[in-house]
């Protein structure tokens, strides 16, 4: 079976207009900065648009069909509790300095899931760039300083981005997606996100944004490393592994020519994203396909799948 989802456009003060023409949507929502592709958290949970179960949302296409959809130990871990969520980001302008708590944390804070991520940047204006990680040893109490005083950019890693360019943001590390990037972002279902300054910007009633810079003081991870951009080689017709924890593993496919591949072994659902080109796919004798754009769901239970690029296509394969 192939699942798809109604994604769902999220207007925000620093959205863009790229999101829903690289998704080929007649919506005509403006200032459109996410675009939640698979979402399980509350209140925005994705309803399902192809498949076996259209109209249903992914909580309750979870609950019918449980082991079956997640894999026997993802379920054992997350229960009727789909535990990715997937997005297309676009930044019209500098988004906040945020961080989120790990797992532990977030439990013991708020009773919630934290939220580990990570970014593949699908397009970049000139000049675009990701903030990532601290580029010096500082304190606690040196860090609130810099908030305080409006400086905390300065001890913050500054990356121009192109496309291609990946980078996996562990709870904790301080981040901010920067102007002019378009990125595809695989997180942990949390809505848990602790601003730590942005920009003095105020909200659509003129009210600045609330800060928690006091929370993030708790979660924030000062070690520093001296790069935390994720290198790798693409290889055409090849699997490429972009990153791996215990959360997920996501996987970079550059294709020219069809591509078979056996999830025979592998207890876990399975989500492709477009992102360049158009693919034919099938599953298991289910045929559809994924455009630029556009994100599908495999069940546990998928034994064999097929894409193939109608010219070439460039996906992003994800599971846990």
């Amino acid at each position: 079976m192939i699942y798809k989802f109604k994604p769902i456009f999220k207007q925000t003060i620093w959205g863009g207009e790229k999101i829903l023409s690289f998704k080929g949507s007649d919506s005509n929502l403006t200032g459109v900065g996410e675009s939640w592709e698979l979402s399980a958290v509350e209140n925005d949970e994705s309803v399902i648009v192809e498949g076996d179960a259209i109209g249903s949302t992914i909580t309750q296409l979870l609950t019918e069909k449980q082991a079956d959809l997640l894999g026997s130990d993802n379920y054992q871990r997350f229960g009727n509790k789909f535990p990715l969520l997937i997005k297309f980001i676009d930044a019209n302008q500098d988004l906040s300095i945020q961080v989120h708590p790990n797992d532990e944390q977030a439990m013991r804070l708020h009773g919630k899931r934290g939220k580990t991520e990570m970014w593949y940047v699908v397009d970049a204006a000139e000049g675009a760039h990701l903030r990532s990680g601290l580029n010096k040893v500082v304190t606690p109490d040196e860090y609130e300083a810099k908030v305080n005083d409006g400086t905390i950019c300065d001890i913050l890693e500054d990356y121009l981005i192109n496309p291609g360019d990946v980078f996996f943001l562990p709870a904790g590390r301080i981040h901010s997606i920067g102007k002019g990037s378009f990125i595809a972002e695989i997180q942990e279902t949390s809505d848990i996100t602790y601003r730590i300054f942005d920009f003095n910007r105020v909200d659509k009633n003129g009210n600045p944004r609330e800060l928690h810079t006091a929370l993030a003081k708790q979660v924030i991870d000062f070690n520093v490393s001296p790069d935390y951009r994720t290198h790798y080689k693409s290889k055409l017709d090849e699997r490429v592994q972009l990153a791996t924890c215990p959360l997920f593993t996501t996987n970079l496919f550059e294709l020219s020519r069809q591509k078979e591949i056996d999830y025979s072994n592998l207890d876990s659902f399975v989500i492709w994203m477009g992102l360049e080109g158009k693919t034919e796919c099938e599953c298991d004798g289910v045929v559809s396909t994924i455009n630029a754009g556009e994100t599908i769901l495999l069940p546990a239970t998928a034994k064999h799948f097929k894409v193939a690029p109608e010219t070439t296509a460039k996906l992003l394969e994800i599971y846990i």
